[in-house]
Formats: C-alpha cells, sequence, structure tokens
C-alpha cells in the first residue's frame, strides 16, 4: 500500500485574525508616530533656530517684576516675522535691517493715551542703552493724519527716538495673526537673530530701574 503524501496544514481563521491584527496595529502606530512627528514640526518650525533666545528668556525671567512684571518671556522658540514699516524719510525698512542687535520693537498710535505717556520712556530707555547691540524701535500706526504723531513727538520732547511708521497697520496685523499683538501699546524684545525673547501687552515704564535691568540683562545675555 503506497503511502499517503501528508497535506501541510493550514493557518486556521482565528491565526489569520491574530496576524492581520498585529500588521494592523504597527500600520495605525507607524502612521501615528509619522503624524506626530510632522505635526510637532509645524508646531514649532522655529524651535532649533530660536534656542538661544528662549535660553535667554529664561535667564532674564526673575528681572520681569516691578515696573516690568507684565513682561512674558519666550517659553518656546517663535521667529518674528520680518515685519515692514518706513522710516522718517519713507524708505522701507525690515525687522532684518536690525539682524545682530537686540531690538525693544513698540507698536503706537496718537490716539492709544497709554502710548502717548509711555513714549517718553522709551526716548529715555534709548538714551540709556542704545549702541549698536541695542535699539528701541518705535513705529507708528495712525493711519490718517501723518503729521500728527510728529507733532506729537516733538511737543512731548521725544528726541532720541527715529522715527518709523506704517500708515497701513499691517505690522499690528501681522503680530495678531501671529498671537503677538491684542491691544495697543504692544511691546516685543527681539534678540540678534530676529527671535523672540519676551512681549509685552499694554505700557511700561521702560527707563526705570527694573526697565534698564531687564533690557540690559537681554542684551548682555544673548550669544
Amino acid at each position: 500500500m503506497s503511502e499517503q503524501k501528508q497535506q501541510p496544514e493550514k493557518p486556521s481563521r482565528a491565526a489569520n485574525r491574530r496576524r492581520f491584527g498585529v500588521a494592523a496595529a504597527l500600520a495605525v502606530l507607524a502612521v501615528l508616530a509619522g503624524v506626530y512627528g510632522i505635526g510637532h514640526l509645524r508646531s514649532n518650525p522655529d524651535a532649533a533656530a530660536c534656542r538661544q533666545a528662549v535660553e535667554t528668556a529664561a535667564r532674564i525671567a526673575p528681572l520681569a517684576h516691578g515696573e516690568v512684571a507684565a513682561l512674558a518671556v519666550a517659553q518656546t522658540g517663535f521667529r518674528v516675522p520680518d515685519l515692514a514699516f518706513k522710516d522718517d524719510a519713507g524708505a522701507v525698512r525690515t525687522l532684518t535691517d536690525w539682524r545682530g542687535r537686540t531690538v525693544l520693537l513698540n507698536l503706537w498710535a496718537t490716539w492709544c493715551v497709554p502710548c502717548r505717556k509711555e513714549m517718553p520712556a522709551l526716548d529715555a530707555l534709548q538714551a540709556k542703552l542704545g549702541s549698536d547691540k541695542f535699539q528701541v524701535v518705535a513705529v507708528n500706526i495712525d493711519t490718517r493724519d501723518p503729521q500728527r504723531p510728529r507733532n506729537f513727538l516733538k511737543q512731548a520732547g521725544v528726541s532720541h527716538l527715529a522715527y518709523f511708521w506704517d500708515d497701513s497697520a499691517q505690522v499690528f496685523e501681522t503680530l495678531k495673526e501671529a498671537g503677538k499683538a491684542f491691544g495697543m501699546p504692544t511691546t516685543l524684545i527681539v534678540g540678534p537673530h530676529g527671535c523672540e525673547i519676551g512681549t509685552m501687552a499694554g505700557p511700561a515704564e521702560w527707563a526705570s530701574d527694573d526697565g534698564v535691568k531687564l533690557v540690559s540683562a537681554a542684551i548682555n545675555n544673548v550669544q
């Protein structure tokens, strides 16, 4: 009698289901990992480029008290958009023009009472700390009478600040869209690489001892 060849056992349905389940689970994990990784990069594409600014923010955080207690120091990297505005002669300027310096960027308008009160302090801060390492860049966003802000600065005795303006107020809208401007005045301390060190919503006595110490620390702590 000839021997019958034994047929190989077919895998059971249960085994097939188990294999399919494992493969599906691995595929889902791979997709989730990819989505998470891409999402993380998209959520903060400036993390690496702005690392030094965030480290500076952490070092000066203890100085954000008293007259400058409202300063919100940067927690994550944020490269400030390359805002465009004009100088007193009408030439277009952008934040890139100050790359390599720490900048205290201030947006103001004559219709903003706190802004008007703040301008002498910003002028005094520029007089005290202005250098090739630091500048106060105050941008006026009045959209009507272009001569009114100039007249106000002259009457207020502001003489150390260069005059910058944007009668379209686009600089404010751009920062608002980025979640960095909610009202007037708005102030950002921007590091030499164009990254946020801190943001202030509302006015401050920038030329006070508290303000000078904080800004000086920001200037001296950057790389």
